[in-house]
């Protein structure tokens, strides 16, 4: 059989999917030229390929089929796969029936929205894979016909699967950036050593289509092994929610690499409390050049009655400044809009992260994802219908003190009170800095600072 394997390029702002809001996906949309500054900047660092579609890829071709690769282009086959997202589903559906009425063959729908909103896409395809689609793609390359809502369990062991073929993707469609600067980019690819996160917050999808299970650390290095010897020198990105969860498992992996010579760089997000100053050496020994992390809010509490688990601020500033004391590039995650967030609490995370001094910052705005404890909690202040708002920068819900305005408000005063900064420019391209120098932009900083809170008074007088 001929399989189309469809991740329909997103329109309409930056969509990122597959492993984004646990594969739900999200839609930036940059309204002030800061916030368009940083979707150019995604457009550019986040473009990879769906590991869904590579592990699918993987099984079809081992079974003897042909596998081709569609990011919107419509292509005749005898069985198309489109992974779904929430943020651009009407885009999705829009190929999956244009493909069916040009080519007549069966399309299924696969990923997080296809497990949670199999309704909304039944009638547009044959079937929709509820689950992890790996079991469901191993019946279809056996050539069974699927039909309906198809249920597909997920694998136990993660190390019987093969690895994603990323030699059937188009080497041209894709590029990331590299370390730094974000301009210089070149073919990364995504690897997954772990699925699912062992953690509990409420509000989080990344948990909801399965439990936490872990490939042994020999199966993640012949992986990396492999790329190595088909590719030369490769750059890797790791989509673990918590790459260093299983601290021992890490290390091992680690010292894999260094011990096999293995010529990779490679990126990890994970949280701060499961790295130490012993840990971050053995990863950055072995090529680590990038690490992402959740920092939230700043405020104990508000963590707390989400599920989180509050991670001491000391500890978090330590491990930045280890990492940028060896290079490593940092991402720090913020979320606006808990339901106990005040103006005050939201400015008060707004300048821990300028504080905090990270290499990047990514907020976003709290979005209730169906299948989430947080939906349920949320079910009667939910006033979004739009599915496609979902998309972690549009209030979908009434807040208890913040109207839907000031919590646009505040998510772009979040990206510009952080990037309109010259100390950050001058940070972010390591430039020498001299104690005059240093004094000049103290005072740059303070009046884009001062600049900023003239337009918020405004909002928010009193």
């Amino acid at each position: 059989m001929r399989i189309i394997l469809a991740d329909i390029k997103g329109r309409d702002g930056f969509v990122a999917k597959d492993t984004i809001a646990g594969g739900y996906g999200s839609r930036f949309r940059g309204t002030s030229w800061t916030t368009r500054f940083v979707e150019r900047m995604l457009r550019i660092y986040n473009n990879l390929p769906s590991l869904q579609l590579g592990y699918l890829a993987a099984i079809f071709a081992q079974a003897g089929h042909e596998v081709v690769i569609s990011r919107g282009e419509l292509v005749a086959g005898d069985l198309a796969l489109v992974l779904t997202s929430m943020v651009d589903f009407r885009n999705e559906l829009g190929w999956a029936e244009a493909a069916r009425q040009r080519f007549g063959m069966p399309v299924g729908f696969f990923g997080t929205f296809a497990t949670y909103m199999p309704d909304v896409l039944v009638e547009h395809g044959h079937f929709v894979i509820q689950g992890e689609p790996e079991q469901a793609a191993m019946r279809l390359a056996q050539g069974e016909q699927l039909r309906g809502i198809i249920v597909s369990p997920p694998l136990q062991n993660l190390d019987e699967l093969p690895f994603p073929r990323w030699d059937l993707f188009p080497r041209e469609r894709f590029g990331h950036a590299v370390e730094r600067p974000f301009w210089f980019t070149r073919r990364a690819f995504p690897i997954l050593s772990s699925r699912s996160c062992p953690e509990f917050c409420t509000y989080c999808p990344h948990r909801i289509v399965a439990s936490y299970r872990a490939r042994s650390p020999e199966n993640v290095l012949a992986e990396i092994e492999a790329l190595c010897r088909r590719y030369g020198r490769v750059y890797l990105v790791f989509r673990d929610p918590i790459f260093t969860y299983d601290r021992e498992r890490a290390r091992r992996i680690a010292e894999g690499i260094v011990r096999r010579n293995l010529p990779v760089r490679f990126e990890c997000e994970t949280r701060l409390d499961d790295l130490d100053e012993e840990l971050l050496r053995w990863l950055h020994r072995a090529g680590l050049r990038s690490v992402r992390f959740g920092v939230e809010s700043v405020d104990a509490l508000t963590l707390k009655r989400v599920g989180r688990r509050p991670i001491p601020p000391e500890h978090q500033r330590e491990i930045v400044s280890l990492c940028r004391r060896k290079g490593i590039v940092t991402h720090a995650f913020y979320v606006l809009g808990f339901l106990t967030d005040t103006v005050e609490t939201i400015r008060a995370t707004i300048e821990y992260a300028v504080a905090l001094n990270t290499t990047f910052a990514l907020f976003k705005i709290l979005t209730p994802y169906p299948g989430t404890p947080l939906y349920r909690q949320m079910a009667r202040l939910i006033t979004e219908t739009d599915l496609e708002k979902f998309d972690g920068y549009t209030p979908t819900f009434r807040h208890p003190t913040l109207s839907r305005e000031q919590l646009i408000f505040l998510l772009e005063t979040a990206y510009s009170r952080f990037y309109v900064r010259p100390s950050w420019l001058w940070t972010y391209l390591r430039l020498p800095m001299s104690g005059w120098f240093e004094r000049l932009l103290s005072r740059a900083d303070a009046y884009a600072e001062r600049r900023l809170l003239e337009i918020e008074t405004a909002l928010f007088p009193g």
